[in-house]
């Protein structure tokens, strides 16, 4: 590792955590904070952006402010990083780390990411999401997360060694260098954390990816919500690849051409090309059947669930990025 480039060491936190309806999983994600290893309660900050949610969210968290040292701030518009910078508005310690309403930490989390920053002097420290799920639908899409067939092995699904990287999963941030930088990109509604590692590097400074720091992340349980939340992230994806074309990774790519090779192959079967034309949509339903059947890990729920998460991931993205590239966002 790189010699740190400051000589005094980090040690106070600010957790930060836009919530938008997450009552199923905000009371874990909070606890999972105030169990962590080797951090004195004194040196820790949470706060809540709390968004306008239409289920028992809120009153969740004023709950959860009777119980532990909580902060909440209001977040009128609900979009993650309005809600994300209004919290780094409200942090006033050396560390901002961001956590998932829909995620929980490891014990070490945030301790080991604090010892990484003052040993790498980077300005953003990142690690493994570790996708979990409990039904078999969920357990599916964790899998798909997991997997190289699912999301394309981005270092922080899939692992990898340590070493600087384009983007982690949410980040552990040197709070002065993240002010400096004007924090979240509030028109970028997806991909938010992407384009802030981007200005990060383009400063001169380093984002570090660690597979030790790992947080657990629960997937959307829905196919409906799942397919949404592909769609905007592939439409979100385009819009930051015109904007950035030679940062942009090749695997981006692949799922607008699968969506094009499959449509256009509908369409030539249809004006006469016969069988010949559905040849992309046999060699892609081969591939999610293979996909399925070799799941390691996964009950037979699970893997029939595959059959449908694969193509709902994979379409969503595809038709999202192409939707992207027609539709500004």
């Amino acid at each position: 590792m790189p010699a740190a480039n400051t000589p005094e060491k980090l040690q106070t936190v600010s957790f930060i955590m836009p919530v938008l309806n997450e009552e199923k999983y905000l009371e874990s994600a909070v606890k999972s904070i105030f169990e962590q290893k080797n951090l004195k309660t004194s040196d820790i900050q949470v706060i809540l952006a709390l968004g306008p949610s239409t289920d028992s969210t809120n009153t969740i968290a004023e709950s959860l402010k009777s119980q532990f040292p909580v902060k909440t701030v209001l977040n009128p518009t609900g979009k993650t990083p309005a809600g994300l910078n209004l919290a780094i508005g409200q942090a006033d310690h050396e560390v901002i780390i961001r956590v998932d309403a829909h995620s929980v930490l490891s014990p070490d989390y945030a301790s080991l990411a604090i010892e990484i920053l003052n040993e790498t002097g980077a300005a953003n420290v990142g690690g493994l999401m570790k996708a979990e799920g409990t039904s078999p639908f969920q357990k599916a899409v964790a899998w798909a997360y997991r997997s190289r067939v699912g999301l394309g092995g981005g270092s922080f699904h899939v692992g990898g060694h340590a070493g600087p990287s384009d983007s982690v999963y949410l980040g552990v941030f040197r709070a002065d260098s993240l002010k400096k930088l004007g924090g979240f990109n509030e028109k970028m509604l997806r991909g938010q954390d992407w384009e802030l590692n981007l200005r990060i590097r383009q400063s001169g400074q380093v984002v570090w990816f660690d597979p030790r720091l790992e947080v657990t992340y629960y997937p959307r349980s829905r196919l409906s919500k799942l397919g949404k939340q592909f769609f905007d992230t592939g439409a979100w994806r385009a819009q930051l690849t015109v904007n950035h074309l030679k940062s942009a990774n090749l695997r981006y790519f692949a799922p607008p051409l699968l969506v094009l090779a499959i449509g256009l192959g509908i369409i030539a079967s249809f004006l006469g090309l016969g069988w010949i034309g559905l040849i992309p949509t046999f060699i892609y339903s081969a591939l999610v059947f293979l996909s399925s059947l070799s799941a390691k890990g996964l009950g037979l729920l699970s893997r029939l669930a595959l059959l449908i998460v694969l193509p709902t991931m994979h379409l969503s993205w595809g038709s999202g990025f192409l939707s992207g590239l027609i539709i500004k966002r």
